[in-house]
């Protein structure tokens, strides 16, 4: 097989360029992305575009499967630069995989493209993808997901699988995350477990995570089964909550009512001092629980991490300021101190 992978230097997409590494039912690998990374990677050729303006046709041509991962979480301030990419940009690569003839189309969902739902049991993959109306992100990923609709309505003969993950953590990809969510004004020593004395607790506030390394998995298969079709919810257990958190720490749970966590990310987001935007708490406490049941049973996918392996993992990789040599991971890409990430505004640039 030959793979194409839009947003291959990311999270996932390292990941999942190491999971096709070993699976001998693929040959060749084209890594598409918009600041190409120096490093190699096996089976890998590498290739530039930026998925909102230039030419697709020609790096879907001939693959076997297309998958889609490039997605902009940042710039939070401006979401006609987010939109381009992941919802027109989106559009732009699912049309030149039609065009070309491509058989297999796997993209990269979201739980966030789910309605609000119950945090007592899993949804299956029927519950309805509106999204959260405050979340950009979720807004987008509902959308995207009305794109791919009518996708497969006017191409039946396509192979679309959509899979969608909880929160997708590992070691490398620690100052990725920071630089999304958290910004450069924490300091790595002070991420130290004995540190963080209490974590919020809030009955809705109870999150799924997965390994990265375990999402990949579950994309290698999407890609080489042949009968894989529709959608897949991807976690692993726990659910993380503040229970579950503060034990993991070592610290105290402490209930929180939902107003005063929005109210701290509105204004810690409009002083400029973190790129989270508020909507990201209305989404973490709106999302349900995902059943996980149809990729287990009909691909055979079981998470060799638990989410709270996967979480501390992602914990102590902050502290010691752990990345990848990807422009999206790479350490190096923040400057001495962080200074680029200050210049370039907290919470205003993609990079």
């Amino acid at each position: 097989m030959r793979v194409v992978v839009f947003g291959a230097s990311g999270n996932v997409g390292t990941a999942l360029l190491r999971a096709l590494a070993g699976e001998d039912r693929v040959r060749e690998v084209v890594g598409v992305a918009r600041r190409v990374p120096d490093t190699p990677a096996p089976k890998t050729t590498w290739a530039r575009a930026d998925i909102t303006r230039d030419e697709l046709d020609p790096l879907v041509r001939g693959a076997d499967c297309v998958v889609h991962l490039a997605w902009l979480i940042q710039p939070s301030r401006d979401e006609s630069v987010t939109h381009a990419t992941n919802v027109a940009g989106s559009g732009r690569v699912f049309e030149a995989t039609a065009r070309a003839g491509v058989p297999a189309l796997v993209y990269a969902s979201s739980i966030g493209a789910y309605s609000a739902g119950p945090k007592d049991r899993g949804v299956d993959e029927s519950w309805p993808t509106n999204g959260t109306p405050t979340s950009f992100y979720a807004r987008h990923k509902a959308a995207t997901e009305r794109r791919l609709d009518l996708l497969e309505t006017e191409h039946p003969g396509l192979r679309v699988v959509r899979l969608r993950p909880g929160l997708i953590f590992q070691r490398d990809a620690a100052t990725g995350i920071r630089r999304l969510f958290v910004g450069p004004f924490l300091p790595n020593p002070l991420v130290r477990r004995e540190l963080v004395p209490v974590v919020p607790r809030h009955p809705r506030l109870r999150a799924q995570a997965v390994h990265a390394d375990d999402v990949a998995d579950a994309y290698r298969r999407a890609i080489v089964s042949p009968e894989a079709r529709g959608p897949f919810n991807v976690a692993a257990d726990p659910p993380l909550d503040g229970d579950v958190v503060a034990g993991l720490l070592g610290a105290k749970a402490v209930d929180v009512p939902a107003r005063v966590l929005r109210a701290a990310t509105t204004l810690t987001w409009r002083a400029r001092l973190q790129p989270t935007e508020p909507g990201w708490v209305d989404m973490a406490l709106a999302v349900p629980l995902m059943d996980t049941s149809r990729i287990r049973t009909e691909l055979g996918w079981e998470p060799r991490h638990g989410a709270d392996e996967a979480f501390l993992e992602l914990f102590d990789g902050l502290r010691a300021g752990a990345g990848h040599p990807t422009p999206p991971l790479d350490p190096a890409t923040s400057g001495p101190l962080r200074a680029r990430e200050i210049v370039t505004g907290v919470g205003r640039t993609s990079k």
